[in-house]
């Protein structure tokens, strides 16, 4: 069953040209915590820097801390406030490891923390491995990382959500899941062929449909969770489309792409992450600081495609999905 749109969707004042700060202007964050993944790079580094302009306190869950620490420097130095390694009080931009592939190191880091959690932006991601990588436990990486990683980590911070009252969570997705649904009778590429953008696609799926599921479970906390797509920004995610990797249908998608700031990219997800214009929303894909329309297959647009699949808001899939990934954690 898909989520129903009613006559218009979600819009605000805001385009895929507003900036994060431009959508936060005039937003009082003191005394709100946040959870950025994936905050070393890309639009990571200015949905923390945006969301610490506004007063939150903000953690940085990164893979490398060193990396992490330059940034949170570099932010404590712009708005003038000390920064500090792991998850302790006493300033107002942190640095914490995460490895989102590595079951010990997300407990540990859910188990670190105090007090409750106001916003939590699932911003970490790795597209199109060119060959297929597997996790420790036989996972495919892109799912793994993506979805898994970060559904044990809003599991684990589930009760420092439910004690913040009206948390938002925050799953960048993209639209790379028009690509392809949840193949659940092969989710991890065992007995059909491997292929870097279904692979990717089908991750970015999971992010819409966690979503989903996670805003209707978590409902009586308060909790609410939607999904974005950024748009495209030239980062470091797009590493592994260079040399050989680079397709010429990738190369022609790439020359044409209409490319982002990482500024521009982050105002979607500060947007749903702490915009007073989404409070009480819960279950919906954004998109250029807008919720999506269902996507149209025969768009003429095809250097950006847009609008959100079918497959991504299925309900019965949302819940599927959901009890699917407790088993898999227990592997």
């Amino acid at each position: 069953m898909n989520r129903r749109f009613g006559p218009t969707a979600l819009t605000t004042p805001f385009t895929r040209e507003s900036t994060a700060d431009e959508v936060l202007t005039g937003v009082d964050l003191t005394g709100k915590r946040a959870v950025v993944t994936g905050a070393a790079s890309g639009i990571g580094i200015e949905t923390a820097r945006s969301l610490a302009r506004a007063g939150a306190e903000v953690t940085l869950a990164v893979r490398d801390i060193g990396a992490g620490r330059k940034v949170a420097d570099g932010i404590s130095a712009e708005i003038g406030v000390g920064t500090a390694t792991g998850t302790r009080a006493g300033t107002r931009v942190h640095v914490a490891s995460l490895e989102l592939t590595d079951r010990a190191s997300v407990e540990a880091f859910a188990a670190q923390w105090s007090g409750p959690l106001h916003i939590l932006v699932n911003n970490a991601g790795i597209m199109a491995l060119p060959e297929l990588r597997r996790t420790r436990e036989g996972f495919e990486q892109q799912f793994a990382t993506n979805h898994l990683g970060h559904f044990r980590l809003a599991l684990g911070l589930h009760q420092a959500l439910a004690r913040a009252g009206g948390a938002r969570i925050v799953a960048v997705s993209s639209n790379a899941h028009l690509r392809s649904g949840i193949v659940f009778d092969d989710i991890h590429f065992q007995h059909r062929a491997y292929d870097p953008w279904l692979a990717y696609g089908q991750s970015k799926t999971a992010n819409v449909l966690f979503a989903v599921e996670a805003s209707k479970r978590w409902a009586a906390d308060g909790i609410t969770a939607n999904a974005i797509m950024p748009g495209g920004i030239r980062t470091a995610l797009q590493r592994h489309q260079q040399g050989e990797a680079m397709t010429p249908e990738i190369r022609t998608i790439f020359e044409n792409y209409p490319w982002r700031t990482p500024e521009q990219g982050a105002a979607t997800s500060v947007l749903v992450a702490a915009s007073p214009l989404v409070e009480g929303v819960g279950g919906r894909y954004f998109e250029n600081c807008a919720e999506a329309l269902p996507h149209n297959p025969q768009s003429t647009d095809s250097t950006e495609p847009s609008g959100v699949a079918a497959h991504a808001l299925d309900e019965q899939d949302a819940a599927r999905l959901w009890e699917v990934s407790l088993t898999m954690l227990e592997a």
